[in-house]
């Protein structure tokens, strides 16, 4: 396969929607007839899973291949003026792709961070050792240097930053440096904002934190105008080299901000027509793509970086609509409502239409892949955990021995093998459902196991039961996980080990 009959890819993750927010998935409450349609007309697989339960280590995996916690950031999120968290020697998908002649463009919410310049004329490095990570996690009002630490009143938007999207493969990038509720508010382009941030924000949507924004922000115009950036990029391509596109809306993570157009157009509430926003855009990149006479000859696929949240109580009855399905738990959690994801992939002549794939899928697989799927050689820099699984996104069965590692927003590790999940934590493993728990640590050698084929929704804990189970997988995953992962190590199992507190 060379250039010219290699097929263009389009990636939509889209932000905190769950396995549960899509009417093909089972949502009774929102419907979504054009996500629908690429999952009649392609794959939808029904246990695939990201690497991590939260935003920055869910992504970082998803576009190196890597896992997060090889990374400096062990656990949490990165804020928006989070330090570059991928060094530019590392391989991505958009490099892989760039280096087989594809175009390229990141529209959409980065949330990996950038090197900005500081007044006194720094720039925060994830890798020194000198400004650790630590500062990024927790609660905004915690001071960093005498001043509100992500408030961004020590960066000069002046200046164009480092480590995006432009180091790592993209051609292109228009977006934002973190979430919607994260300063700055501001548009980035290339590789600088668009204007100076520099008025202080005042109105404040649910979860806003302080920062300043630029003069023409809009919460409410963010998501359009990442639409018509990336319908304006389809438009541009003359059709005679392929393209990459990813494309990570903000939506629907909180603030929930759809158009007037929308609003109330699902039965779930700002949350469910922020799914319906979600789908319009899908439906407006499909629009283009055919417009152009592109779509039969693009890998089309949509996937969510992790679980949807349900704790907040504007985001409606989360029983009458379960935003991650029959999965227990919410985004940040080590049950699988933190991480288990619709993926859904289409490309006509290659995915055959209507299929239905259960057996599992990382992914932090989507780079090796996609790559195998348009016979591309993978660099040592790319992909040093991801696996081959482009059996599965073809619809057929796989191996289902192969073992996934999942994180949580707490730090917690777990692993997926065959029909046994063992949580090296109690409780969510430090998400957002309580109890947060404790992790695994030689002092405290407790966790969960559950058998996921018996018991999908992970109700009972089996871990006293089959310790020879829970030793066999901890060994598992001490081998993948190496030395400098934070998984402790010397781990031993016995039925004297401490009582541990409730899971649930």
């Amino acid at each position: 396969m060379n250039s010219k009959t290699r097929p263009n890819v389009v990636l939509v993750l889209a932000d905190d929607l769950g396995w549960g927010d899509l009417s093909c998935y089972g949502a009774h409450r929102i419907a979504t007839p054009n996500i629908d349609s690429l999952a009649a007309e392609g794959v939808r697989l029904t246990d695939a899973h990201a690497a991590s339960a939260v935003c920055t280590p869910s992504r970082y995996s998803l576009l190196t291949g890597r896992y997060s916690w090889r990374s400096p950031l062990k656990k949490g999120v990165l804020m928006g003026h989070g330090p570059a968290l991928i060094e530019p020697f590392r391989g991505t998908l958009a490099s892989v792709l760039k280096t087989a002649g594809y175009a390229t463009a990141a529209i959409g919410k980065w949330h990996l961070g950038l090197g900005w310049k500081h007044f006194d004329g720094t720039t925060w490095d994830a890798f020194s050792g000198s400004d650790p990570l630590e500062y990024q996690l927790g609660d905004p009002l915690v001071k960093h240097r005498d001043m509100d630490w992500d408030s961004g009143v020590d960066i000069d938007y002046s200046k164009p930053f480092t480590g995006g999207p432009l180091e790592l493969g993209f051609d292109q990038f228009f977006g934002i440096a973190g979430s919607l509720n994260m300063p700055p508010y501001a548009f980035l382009q290339q590789d600088r904002t668009v204007g100076v941030p520099r008025r202080k924000k005042r109105r404040f949507l649910p979860s806003q934190r302080p920062g300043f924004e630029s003069d023409d922000w809009d919460e409410r115009e963010v998501d359009l105008r990442f639409t018509a950036e990336a319908v304006h990029f389809i438009r541009r391509q003359d059709g005679k080299s392929p393209f990459f596109l990813y494309f990570a809306p903000s939506a629907p993570h909180r603030p929930q901000v759809p158009p007037a157009f929308l609003r109330g157009s699902s039965q779930a509430g700002p949350r469910g027509d922020s799914v319906v926003f979600v789908d319009w855009m899908v439906g407006e990149l499909g629009n283009a793509l055919g417009e152009a006479g592109l779509l039969d000859n693009t890998l089309f696929i949509f996937t969510s970086d992790n679980g949807a949240p349900t704790i907040f109580p504007d985001d409606g009855d989360t029983q009458v609509h379960r935003a991650n399905g029959p999965w227990r738990g919410q985004k940040g959690d080590a049950w699988d409502g933190g991480h288990r994801e619709p993926l859904i992939a289409r490309w006509p002549g290659t995915i055959n239409r209507g299929v239905v794939g259960n057996s599992p899928f990382g992914l932090i697989d989507l780079l090796p892949s996609i790559a195998a799927l348009l016979d591309l050689e993978l660099p040592a820099t790319a992909a040093p955990d991801g696996v081959d699984r482009s059996a599965v996104l073809l619809g057929a069965s796989a191996d289902e021995e192969v073992p996934l590692v999942l994180h949580s927003m707490g730090g917690a590790f777990s692993i997926l093998r065959g029909r046994w999940k063992a949580i090296f934590a109690t409780g969510s493993g430090g998400g957002l459902s309580e109890p947060q728990g404790n992790n695994l640590s030689p002092d405290r050698p407790v966790g969960q196991l559950y058998d996921v084929v018996q018991d999908p929704s992970e109700t009972t804990d089996l871990w006293k039961e089959h310790l020879d189970v829970v030793t066999d997988l901890y060994a598992a995953l001490v081998e993948i996980a190496g030395t400098d992962s934070g998984f402790p190590l010397g781990v031993t199992f016995t039925e004297s080990s401490p009582a541990r507190g409730p899971s649930s």
